[in-house]
């Protein structure tokens, strides 16, 4: 017998599921995402604690609206989330309490919102979803963003943007030094924290591979 991902939420999850992402054909934000946040969510729960129930909900809505990374609405994502989130778990019957934490969970979750998280939920997803951008699974990311964005993987003259400044709608490896590598140090969890330093000294070591192959 296979077991959810999701579980022990299961049934929630089927119901949450079909509202999660409207954005075809983006594998770096697809169920396989949200998979891996909320196993890295579920993972800081238990050593910090927070209402599962909220976190799953916040996890499966928190990028429910698709909205590229190089539009200029891409601040608003995460507020435009958490609206739709708002009417949906209305419609399933869920008190506004619970509905205003799950919401706040998604808005405060965006790197590009910049809202400070105010509820160890908050802090839970926006560490998962951080998570997710660092180590491994980053890099693959990144160069995935990178070939939907139609940018180069570096600049062949300078590579290390060593008389240049970075550009990361241009090259891809520039998105390590303008972003990922800022991440690990805004962790809002001990856990979460112990967490990003392991996937923050594999993202260095990739880097450090990958010039020096080129």
């Amino acid at each position: 017998m296979t077991v959810s991902p999701f579980a022990p939420f299961a049934d929630l999850a089927g119901a949450l599921l079909p509202h999660a992402t409207d954005q075809a054909g983006d594998g770096s934000h697809d169920v396989s995402h949200l998979q891996r946040v909320w196993k890295n969510a579920a993972t800081i729960r238990d050593g910090e604690g927070g209402d599962a129930q909220v976190l799953l909900a916040a996890t499966l809505l928190h990028d429910s609206v698709a909205v590229e990374k190089n539009s200029p609405l891409r601040a608003k994502a995460s507020h435009l989330a958490a609206m739709k989130a708002s009417a949906v778990l209305g419609e399933l019957g869920w008190p506004e309490a619970r509905i205003a934490a799950v919401a706040h969970a998604i808005e405060a979750h965006s790197f590009s919102a910049g809202i400070t998280p105010a509820t160890l939920e908050a802090r839970i997803l926006q560490d998962a979803d951080r998570l997710d951008a660092i180590g491994m699974v980053g890099v693959a990311r990144c160069f995935y963003i990178a070939g939907r964005m139609g940018s180069a993987l570096y600049e062949p003259a300078d590579p290390q943007a060593r008389a240049r400044a970075y550009d990361d709608k241009r090259f891809a490896i520039d998105h390590f030094h303008t972003k990922l590598f800022t991440l690990a140090s805004g962790f809002r969890t001990e856990t979460g924290a112990r967490m990003a330093a392991t996937r923050h000294e594999r993202l260095k070591s990739f880097l450090d591979a990958f010039l020096d192959e080129i």
